[in-house]
């Protein structure tokens, strides 16, 4: 048996990984975060111990951060601490392959410490997908202002594979008088775009700009 199905405190039928479902999910992930770490040595220069150990911090604070909500909705999705700004860093500092492996290792610790899984298939677009996104913040990684516009474009990664599971899975959920398309598109927005808003404020401010630009030399260094 792969998952347990419970029914929520809403009614609502959902599925948990049971302790043999998430050693295989586990090895699936390992596999994929393989494949990511081949891609990125093959697109930049190896990893370091050091590099690693910053991927790992930023798994760690980002997990830490996602459970201070600022708001949650019942039924999936919250705004949290700055915590996609986090996940995104890796992606800055190291590029694309390391973005998105960083990124899915953040989304499988996610489905573990706090699942909302209604349909199987709805974990690896809510949690690999959507999460593994963030890392396109490494397509600007040596851009001018890099670290804003790979965070824009990783929010807006997760932003559409949010929006594609709230269309798919949650369509039933949808408001009175609207469509699925339109209610995942509106509900997803609220939360991740409130986030991303008070994110971009703080990372406009000169302090922040220059405390970032010394953590990636940091970082980067030898």
């Amino acid at each position: 048996m792969l998952y347990n199905v419970v029914v929520n405190d809403w009614g609502e039928t959902t599925y948990v990984p049971t302790t043999l479902g998430s050693v295989l999910l586990a090895i699936v992930i390992l596999a994929l975060l393989g494949i990511s770490l081949f891609f990125a040595k093959k697109h930049s220069k190896k990893l370091s111990v050091k590099q690693l150990v910053f991927c790992a911090m930023s798994i760690a604070l980002g997990t830490v951060l996602s459970n201070i909500k600022l708001f949650h909705f019942p039924t999936g999705g919250s705004i949290t601490l700055l915590s996609m700004l986090v996940i995104c860093l890796p992606g800055y500092w190291f590029g694309l392959g390391v973005g998105i492996m960083t990124g899915v290792a953040y989304g499988v610790l996610q489905m573990l410490i706090d699942p909302y899984i209604l349909y199987p298939a709805q974990l690896v677009v809510d949690y690999l997908l959507a999460f593994g996104a963030l890392g396109l913040s490494g397509v600007f990684s040596n851009a001018r202002h890099g670290l804003l516009k790979g965070y824009i474009l990783g929010v807006l990664g997760r932003f559409v594979f949010a929006v594609l599971s709230g269309w798919i899975f949650f369509g039933s959920y949808a408001w009175d008088g609207w469509d699925a398309l339109p209610y995942s598109l509106a509900y997803n927005a609220i939360y991740i775009f409130a986030e991303a808003a008070v994110t971009i404020v703080i990372l406009l401010l000169p302090p922040v700009k220059k405390v970032m630009g010394q953590i990636k030399t940091l970082a980067l260094s030898e």
